[in-house]
């Protein structure tokens, strides 16, 4: 039987990702980073990546990695909604590191790469729009070349800008195939992104060398691994969205008075909340049953994906939207982080397919009109 409750690991890997996020990512100096040069927090990733080891979580141990799973790699995400951290995560622990354990593992190329990935000497990322949905044909974008190069353009692609090596999905003579170019090798132009904590970049390949992660046999398999994990695992980032967005909006209106009470004691606002608090109990059941589903290989690993995103997506909206209304004028400031949340889960709801394209997925995978 499936047990969605967290493991006492799971909650020791919660606490010291919260604990660091705390002292590191606290909201006034994430707001302060967006209006840099440099919106990612390289030193926060490092310290995450080597001494916590998220970086490698999902990569096996004889690969470089700690050899844990899906579920503790969602517990990790919903750390990082909770704070929306200017880390690569999403780009390089999930997207880049999902494609090469898709790929061949025993090649010396993926080991490789997973190894530095592992060890957060590299960041990766992956070159598809960040709005592929699982479950498409293969990106034609980028074509390969008699002697090997790749020429192509691919736009909105997430953590580009701070990758060092990316996972280009390219279409040659010989079929599909997947290719880790340099970051140095392609031109990137940066986008202006809604979500100012994750920013998407256009990848510009012309003539760039390439060295060949996965072939014709593998390259479909190990971009469709990606995608779907990605997907999956998505929901717990939005599940952390949600969460604080709910528990910050109750601790407002606790504490902020009309006409002598309480705000949150007026009875309208309490049904709002609580509509919210089951509509977040209900995307963590679904985060933790994709997470759950994609940790054990499990054959409704489809099914729970496009549930999870089909609930979770708009349920991080609706959460952040109303903890900008319910601070009332605090929630519309600058100044205060609210914004950043409805940013984020405004983004997650576009990323790896919307919640109407899992429906759609949904139903046709039930055999149900969409």
């Amino acid at each position: 039987m499936t047990d969605l409750l967290y493991s006492e690991v799971e909650e020791d890997l919660r606490a010291s990702v919260r604990d660091l996020l705390k002292a590191q990512a606290e909201p006034a100096a994430v707001i302060a980073r967006t209006e840099t040069a440099e919106p990612y927090d390289l030193k926060l990733w490092r310290t995450l990546a080597a001494d916590l080891g998220v970086a490698g979580l999902a990569i096996p141990e004889e690969l470089g990695g700690h050899g844990a799973s899906a579920r503790e790699v969602a517990v990790v995400l919903e750390e990082l909604g909770r704070s929306v951290a200017p880390v690569p995560f999403l780009g390089s622990a999930v997207l880049a590191t999902s494609a090469l354990l898709g790929a061949d593992t025993s090649s010396e190329v993926v080991t490789e790469l997973l190894g530095r990935l592992a060890s957060g000497d590299l960041i990766g990322t992956l070159a598809v729009p960040l709005t592929t949905a699982p479950g498409g044909d293969f990106p034609s974008t980028v074509s390969v070349a008699a002697d090997g190069t790749l020429t192509g353009r691919v736009g909105t692609v997430a953590d580009a800008s701070v990758a060092e090596v990316i996972l280009v999905p390219a279409v040659g003579a010989g079929g599909p195939a997947l290719y880790a170019v340099e970051a140095s090798a392609v031109t990137l132009t940066q986008l202006t992104s809604l979500d100012l904590t994750r920013r998407l970049s256009t990848v510009e390949l012309s003539g760039a060398a390439g060295r060949l992660v996965a072939g014709p046999s593998h390259a479909a398999a190990a971009l469709q691994h990606a995608l779907t994990t990605a997907a999956g695992l998505l929901a717990s980032e939005q599940l952390g969205v949600a969460e604080w967005c709910l528990n910050e909006t109750v601790a407002y209106l606790k504490t902020r008075y009309q006409f002598g009470r309480p705000v949150g004691s007026f009875q309208a606002l309490k049904h709002r909340l609580a509509d919210l608090y089951l509509a977040v109990v209900n995307a963590r059941a679904a985060a933790r049953y994709a997470a759950d589903s994609l940790a054990t290989a499990s054959e409704d690993v489809p099914v729970a994906v496009a549930v999870a995103q089909a609930r979770c997506a708009p349920i991080a909206v609706k959460a952040a939207e109303e903890a900008i209304q319910l601070h009332a004028g605090i929630g519309m400031t600058w100044e205060h982080p609210a914004h950043l949340y409805l940013k984020r889960a405004k983004s997650d709801e576009l990323a790896l397919g919307t919640a109407g394209r899992h429906r759609a997925t949904l139903a046709g995978l039930i055999n149900l009109p969409a």
